[in-house]
C-alpha cells in the first residue's frame, strides 16, 4: 500500500473510499466492498474543515494515523492518500450548496455541514477520478445528497451504498464513539434499540411512538427521530414505498446518528 500526500499516477479503473480518518471496522467494510469493484482502491484521510460549524468539534475529531495505515492495508487498500488543506482548497474551488434538504434533519443542527460535505466530495472526485466510490448508509442523509450531486456532476462515477456496521451491542460504529464514557456507551445503545423496536411495529404511528421514547431516555439529548421516504427524504406516509427510520442526538456531548430500513409490508396506517 502506497502512502501519499499528493496523488501520483493511479491504476485505472479505481475505486475510492473517502474518510476523515480514525478508521474502524466500518471503514474496513467499505474498503473490502471497493476491492470487489476494482483492484486499485484509494482511501483518502482528510478532516474537512468546511463541514464543521463548531471549531471545537473540529479540534476534538480523533486522529489515529498509525491505526489508519494498518487497517487500510489489512482491508485491501492500495493507496492511502492524506491530502493537505492547501492542496484540496487552493482558493478557486467550486463551493456547492446542498439546497433545502441540506438545512433539514442533520442540516438543521449543523449549519453549512452538507455544503461542506458536497464541496469536498466534489473536489475529491475531480482529483481521484474514480470509477466507483463507496459510502456507508449510517450517514444516510449524506449518502442521499452525494448521490444527487454525483448524478448531476459526476454521472461517470458509480456510487455504492454499504450497510451500517455495528458493535455487538447494536451501536453503529463511528469514529466519535471513542469519545464516549463507559456510561455514555451504554446510553448510546438506546438508539439502536429504539430503531429495532420501531422496525418491528406494524404501523407508522406505533413506530413513531417507539422512536419518541428516546425523548425520555436519561442522559440522551434527542435532536430528531423520524420516518422518511428513502426516495425523496420527505416524511413517510401511506404511499411510501421505502420507509426508513432516522435518529440523531447527543450523548456525553458527542453527536450520534443512526438509521434503519423498514419493510414496506409492515407499514399500515
Amino acid at each position: 500500500m502506497r502512502i501519499e500526500r499528493s496523488l501520483t499516477a493511479l491504476d485505472r479503473p479505481c475505486a475510492f473510499v473517502p474518510t476523515m480518518g480514525a478508521l474502524h471496522a466500518g471503514h474496513q467494510s467499505l474498503i473490502k466492498i471497493a476491492r470487489e469493484y476494482c483492484d486499485e482502491v484509494v482511501v483518502s484521510v482528510f478532516v474537512n474543515p468546511l463541514q464543521f460549524e463548531d471549531k471545537d468539534d473540529l479540534a476534538k475529531y480523533p486522529k489515529t494515523p498509525e491505526i489508519d495505515e494498518r487497517l487500510a492495508r489489512e482491508a485491501g487498500a492500495t493507496v492511502l492518500w492524506r491530502p493537505e488543506v492547501s492542496g484540496l482548497y487552493p482558493g478557486n474551488e467550486k463551493k456547492l450548496s446542498a439546497g433545502e434538504l441540506g438545512k433539514r434533519f442533520e442540516g438543521a443542527s449543523r449549519a453549512g455541514h452538507f455544503d461542506g460535505v458536497l464541496t469536498v466530495v466534489n473536489r475529491l472526485f475531480d482529483l481521484v477520478k474514480p470509477k466507483f466510490a463507496v459510502f456507508g448508509e449510517k450517514d444516510f442523509q449524506q449518502l442521499f445528497l452525494i448521490k444527487q450531486m454525483a448524478a448531476e456532476l459526476h454521472p461517470e462515477i458509480g456510487i455504492i451504498s454499504a450497510p451500517t456496521i455495528r458493535e455487538t451491542s447494536g451501536l453503529a460504529l463511528s469514529s466519535r464513539n471513542i469519545r464516549l464514557s463507559k456510561a455514555g456507551a451504554l446510553t448510546a445503545q438506546s438508539i439502536s434499540k429504539a430503531l429495532s423496536a420501531a422496525s418491528r411495529k406494524d404501523s407508522l404511528a406505533e413506530m413513531k411512538l417507539e422512536l419518541a421514547r428516546l425523548e425520555k431516555e436519561p442522559e440522551f439529548n434527542l435532536d430528531y427521530a423520524e420516518i422518511i421516504d428513502e426516495d425523496s427524504f420527505e416524511v413517510a406516509d401511506e404511499n411510501t414505498a421505502k420507509p426508513r427510520a432516522i435518529v440523531a442526538g447527543w450523548v456525553d456531548g458527542v453527536r450520534l446518528i443512526d438509521n434503519v430500513a423498514i419493510s414496506p409490508s409492515l407499514v399500515k396506517l
